[in-house]
């Protein structure tokens, strides 16, 4: 629960990404003045590349890293539905596709019942229905309606006009401190020029990835995963993800990886071979257990919301809750402790 508070305290928020702007926009709205720093020109983060996945079911399946968490990575789904009202954008619930060989599909059948949920198996037509344009080769699939996707462009720019509306205000600049405020969040992904007020970023590693938007008729359909690639819904076509480089941090966009991101997205359209794509990178942050750290750091004032890996659309308004609390002093919740900054020791 977050306590009102009393006079407003000047807050500034490092990073206007997925973290940085909805923990900016809970700040105001929980009563604080909110100044935001952020060089990059808008829209053009690592947010901003996503492809909005709020996926808790998949992560927890498909992702090694993210298996042992899937009880806090639903949790922050659940705060979904108060963000979309808040902000005014519309989250898509239809739900997320599997398909693939057998051995696949088993793998995720077993992996979903393991977190104590049913898929539901759905034959040809069932998946056509759902997914026009589908490869003929996949007979059958398994749908999970727990996963839900947002457009992640779209939602930064509600997140920015909400907190303008807010009282939040903008500076298209790197923070080089508190800037003037009380309190320092640091959301800037896997930016190391605050490092000196916050050594615990030197637990981050990055995490480079393409993403492609695939030129062509609209696809409206769910978001289907297949092995080595995923498919979204795309006004222009669709977007088609990922890949994920453990260790890189540039931006230069690799042939051979977009090839073979092409390849599989194929297997699951084959409109998506020949077609004109846009390949966009961007670079992500993560800690050694693939959980952010959010909130205090080691020196006054100083919190934290970087490391979020993969699940920075997902775990945004639980970051942001945890942020908040922090500040009012309210009920930071069940899951502050494991993502605490300190739960990996001193720097």
């Amino acid at each position: 629960m977050v306590r009102p508070m009393n006079r407003k305290p000047r807050i500034t928020v490092a990073g206007a990404g997925a973290l940085g702007l909805t923990t900016a926009l809970a700040l105001a709205d929980a009563g604080a003045q909110v100044a935001v720093y952020d060089p990059s020109p808008e829209g053009t983060n690592a947010s901003a590349v996503a492809a909005g996945m709020l996926a808790p079911v998949f992560e927890a399946v498909l992702d090694a890293a993210a298996a042992p968490h899937f009880s806090l990575l639903l949790a922050a789904r659940d705060l979904w539905p108060a963000l979309e009202a808040r902000i005014g954008i519309t989250v898509d619930r239809a739900g997320a596709l599997a398909v693939g060989e057998a051995d696949f599909l088993h793998r995720v059948d077993a992996g979903v019942r393991r977190l104590g949920l049913h898929p539901t198996e759905m034959p040809r037509q069932a998946m056509v229905d759902l997914a026009p344009g589908l490869a003929p080769d996949w007979g059958h699939g398994l749908l999970t309606r727990e996963d839900w996707r947002i457009d992640a462009a779209a939602t930064l720019a509600a997140l920015r006009a909400a907190g303008e509306a807010a009282g939040v205000t903008f500076h298209p600049r790197a923070a080089d401190g508190f800037e003037g405020g009380e309190r320092l969040v640091i959301a800037t992904g896997m930016g190391r020029e605050l490092g000196v007020i916050a050594p615990s970023l030197a637990r981050l590693s990055p995490i480079k990835g393409h993403i492609l938007r695939v030129a062509g008729p609209a696809y409206d359909g769910v978001v289907v995963r297949g092995e080595g690639a995923y498919v979204t819904a795309d006004a222009g076509g669709m977007t088609l993800g990922a890949t994920m480089q453990a260790g890189a941090e540039d931006l230069a966009v690799e042939p051979d990886r977009v090839a073979a991101l092409m390849a599989a997205g194929a297997k699951l359209f084959p409109a998506v071979a020949g077609a004109q794509v846009v390949t966009r990178t961007g670079v992500r942050a993560a800690t050694p257990d693939g959980l952010p750290m959010v909130g205090r750091g080691r020196h006054h004032g100083v919190l934290l919301a970087v490391g979020a890996r993969r699940n920075g659309w997902l775990l945004a308004p639980l970051v942001a809750r945890i942020i908040t609390a922090c500040v009012t002093e309210g009920d930071v919740g069940p899951y502050a402790a494991r993502l605490d900054p300190g739960r990996f020791g001193n720097i």
